[in-house]
């Protein structure tokens, strides 16, 4: 096994970080990682509403990729998750986001979740790089994950047939470049989630093949765990 303790630490898709002086935006090193489709699912809130309400508070307000498309942060989604969670207890959505932003300016941590153990779902890796897969691998396993690896397309497409997966995270370059391919194949399909990885430049790619999240390599192993749980409706950081 590669050393899997000196991995480099992930801080940006594009190399930039981000500014953070305007409300609503991402913080420096609050990496944009979730497409609008994903928080909608995230937190059962319709994707029309979620853009209604960035245009009508102006409180979250995602960044967008060339192609036009929203990608929200980690930070981003917990922000809306605070407000669903006060209207859930009967504030309006125009409270929710008052509120969102008076937490915001006194600089209080917004509630968070109690931790949850991580459910025991099946998790699929179709991997170009054996090595990257026991990597990933070997962290999701820790976390109390299922994991089946694949490392060629037809492998993949082959361990769907036989078991589906909650989550699927697809390298571009498996197979010489197919996994944008594959990804559209897994979007077709109902019930699962999607992220995908690469060492390329291929957010704006990826989101337009129908990925949730994605990640650029070299993988921090807690956004790696994270954002799985994430896509699974579990709101808890890893902490060990």
């Amino acid at each position: 096994m590669r050393n899997i303790s000196g991995v480099d630490v992930f801080t940006s898709l594009g190399g930039e970080e981000l500014p953070a002086d305007q409300p609503g935006k991402p913080a420096p090193g609050d990496v944009p990682v979730y497409s609008i489709s994903a928080v909608a699912r995230m937190l059962d809130v319709p994707v029309a509403t979620l853009r209604t309400w960035e245009d009508r508070y102006g409180q979250v307000v995602p960044p967008r990729n060339a192609s036009g498309h929203r990608l929200f942060t980690r930070n981003q989604v917990e922000q809306l998750r605070f407000v669903r969670a006060q209207m859930s207890q009967g504030a309006s959505a125009a409270d929710g986001h008052r509120l969102l932003a008076e937490r915001t300016a006194s600089g209080a941590p917004l509630a968070a979740s109690p931790p949850r153990p991580a459910p025991r779902l099946l998790i699929q890796l179709a991997e170009s790089d054996p090595y990257a897969a026991e990597f990933e691998e070997y962290f999701l396993k820790t976390e109390g994950f299922e994991v089946e690896v694949a490392l060629s397309e037809d492998a993949a497409r082959e361990a769907f047939a036989a078991a589906v997966p909650a989550v699927v995270i697809v390298e571009v370059l498996i197979s010489g470049g197919t996994g944008l391919e594959l990804c559209r194949f897994f979007r077709q399909q109902d019930g699962m989630a999607i992220v995908v990885v690469s060492a390329l430049e291929a957010m704006d790619a990826a989101v337009d093949a129908g990925a949730d999240a994605f990640l650029r390599k070299p993988l921090d192993p807690l956004q790696l765990v994270s954002t799985v749980r994430d896509l699974l409706r579990s709101s808890a950081l890893v902490t060990r």
